[in-house]
């Protein structure tokens, strides 16, 4: 039976194509989750329409980077002002004790965020597995995503360097590399859809050079080729990390990674990058490696801020990532992506980062990175994936000269509609398939038992 959607009247429309097209009073008609017709006036019927006056339609975002199971641990007094590797240890104690409705609640949460802040495809790197009770943290997040209505690829993370080893997690969390590829093979077996249109994807994505062994990183570009997938991790994301690197395997972290075969054409994509040098980020767009940008997270940790302007300069493919909402604290898409617009005019001057960039990066950014070409634009033959915000209200009033940028310089917080493959995810700024309130006080009373176990 098909399915269709009318977005009539909108005030103004983002493509979100190569022009950067923006338009007034338009229409979007969609059918079974995919763009058909886009214009003035359209004469068409469908099952359901959406007035959009006085609405501003962008391409729904695009989350690269997070870890869904940290919004149990948001906002921790003892880790609130230290840095990444002490946050880690002290962080590492309260998750090994993650349980599999944990994991369901907590996706939950996180995914109904991005979905209320204009998200319509999130990633999520999940690398901790208690020794019990963690066989299907995974798919118990893939199907939490399901039911909610997002558009979900899920990097299978792993650690394989504990204490003993010299790493940094406690042996508790870390697991043998041949368990760890095995189910990596099973997941992208069960899960990952290389079809357009797909709800699901999975990628390999070992944690970071401190917690996982060079044999490990090895293995996962040699299987990501043969399956076809793309490989995720933490990288450069602080002065620690490249001491590690140079006092452990005397190179700096790219360098490494280039050294296990990460940095093959489009294959990888990088989270944090705050200490990339030029020399390195011209390697990293000679192979297309992308850039997952989480500047909320780098500035609560105070580990810096990522280049990234001079990472666009290059050609290197750059997106926005919210992270664990135990960094950030938050999964507040909108708030990134105003976030990666203030604070690059911070590093790289003020005119480096105009509010078309920063939604660029949020969009045709994401679907870059994750190499995808049916997400990020708003297109006919494109994904029927919106963000629509409400753009009448107090908090824009006196900001009508632009309307788009006013997103970002205003302040704007929730959509009134998020649409994900054609279905309404959120309606009147309320998340559609979950009970806000109900999967809130479950989460918090989960909290507390993991937080003070």
């Amino acid at each position: 039976m098909m399915k269709s959607l009318l977005i009539k009247n909108a005030s103004k429309v983002v493509l979100m194509d190569d022009a950067f097209t923006e338009k007034e009073n338009y229409d979007i008609y969609c059918e079974n989750g995919e763009i058909k017709k886009i214009g003035k006036n359209l004469r068409v019927k469908a099952k359901e329409t959406i007035n959009a006056r006085n609405c501003l339609v962008l391409p729904g975002f695009i989350n690269t980077h997070h870890h869904l199971y940290q919004t149990l641990t948001r906002n921790l007094p003892a880790v609130q002002d230290v840095k990444l590797f002490d946050w880690l240890v002290y962080l590492y104690g309260v998750w090994k004790n993650l349980k599999e409705e944990d994991v369901y609640v907590s996706a939950q949460v996180g995914l109904g965020e991005l979905l209320l802040t204009g998200c319509t495809t999130s990633c999520d790197h999940l690398y901790l597995f208690p020794k019990r009770g963690s066989r299907f943290f995974i798919d118990t997040e893939i199907e939490a995503a399901k039911n909610i209505g997002i558009r979900f690829t899920a990097t299978r993370g792993s650690m394989s360097r504990g204490k003993s080893k010299g790493g940094l997690p406690p042996d508790e969390v870390v697991q043998r590399e041949d368990d760890i590829l095995r189910d990596c093979e099973r997941l992208i077996k069960k899960y990952h859809n290389f079809k357009k249109f797909s709800m699901t994807q999975v990628a390999m994505a070992p944690c970071s050079p401190f917690s996982v062994t060079t044999e490990l990183l090895k293995l996962t570009a040699e299987m990501a080729r043969k399956w076809d997938v793309k490989m995720h991790t933490h990288l450069a994301e602080t002065k620690d990390e490249t001491d590690y690197c140079l006092r452990i395997h005397r190179m700096r972290p790219l360098e490494y990674m280039e050294s296990v075969g990460w940095l093959e054409e489009g294959r990888s994509w990088f989270a944090h990058c705050v200490y990339i040098n030029e020399k390195e980020a011209g390697k990293m767009a000679k192979t297309k490696t992308g850039v997952a940008h989480c500047p909320c997270s780098n500035l609560r940790l105070g580990s810096g801020i990522a280049p990234v302007r001079m990472f666009l300069n290059k050609g290197i493919p750059v997106s926005i990532g919210v992270d664990g909402s135990a960094s950030n604290d938050s999964s507040n898409m909108l708030a990134e992506i105003r976030q990666a617009m203030l604070v690059s005019r911070v590093k790289a001057g003020v005119s480096s980062m105009p509010a078309r960039d920063a939604l660029r990066l949020a969009t045709r950014g994401g679907a870059e990175v994750l190499g995808r070409n049916d997400i990020g634009s708003i297109e006919v033959g494109k994904a029927a994936d919106f963000a629509i915000f409400d753009v009448s209200g107090l908090e824009f009033a006196g900001s009508g000269s632009d309307i788009l940028a006013s997103l970002l310089f205003c302040g704007g917080q929730k959509t009134k509609y998020t649409i994900v493959n054609g279905k309404v995810a959120v309606r009147d700024s309320r998340l559609v398939n979950i009970d806000e309130k109900k999967l809130a006080k479950k989460a918090n009373k989960i909290s507390e038992k993991l937080c003070n176990h």
